[in-house]
């Protein structure tokens, strides 16, 4: 019998991140910001904002088109999009002042097991403390394409540089949001 092995891509989950921060606003207007998707571009390292397409907005099985810009140096040797290109998501959880979460599409239009969310609490001395999570549970379309031509040693260092990368980006959203915020 042969050695059956599982690759660094079959385990789930692939990516698990989150980051918190406290913001000196109440719940219901951290909520209002972070599930006013357009805006994203005020606060996202990589989405530029977008629009839309279908439902009603920020409404759970409501759809987001994306509009998102990543530079060359981003986990630079790996086969990544690169400048501008177009994501889908549709929103799976929507519960005002609390949680809001968004799930990426495949080119086919169905939801992936990668996803984003906000988690929003009162603060025990006033305020808010937001926690942005991302999990992917399972390698999504995009993340098959550029490990692709990869070996094992290839996609583990690009999962643990993908994974600082997603990790750092969330502490950025967060400390953006913040300000968007609390400056009113």
């Amino acid at each position: 019998m042969g050695d059956i092995t599982e690759s660094i891509a079959e385990i789930a989950p692939l990516f698990l991140s989150r980051s918190e921060i406290r913001i000196s606003a109440a719940p219901a207007e951290v909520y209002s910001v972070i599930s006013d998707l357009p805006r994203c571009g005020e606060w996202s390292p990589e989405c530029q904002g977008g629009s839309w397409v279908s439902g009603e907005p920020s409404a759970v099985g409501s759809v987001f088109r994306g509009e998102n810009l990543r530079s060359p140096e981003v986990v630079a040797w790996a086969p990544v999009v690169r400048g501008t290109w177009f994501t889908h998501a549709e929103v799976v959880a929507a519960e005002p002042g609390r949680t809001f979460r968004w799930a990426m599409r495949d080119s086919a239009g169905r939801t992936q097991d990668s996803v984003w969310a906000f988690d929003v609490a009162a603060a025990e001395d006033g305020g808010s403390v937001l926690v942005h999570h991302f999990r992917m549970g399972s390698a999504t379309e995009g993340i098959r394409g550029i490990t692709a031509e990869m070996d094992e040693d290839g996609k583990r260092r690009f999962f643990a540089e993908w994974g600082e990368k997603v990790a750092a980006d969330l502490g950025a959203t967060l400390e953006r949001i913040k300000q968007v915020v609390e400056k009113g």
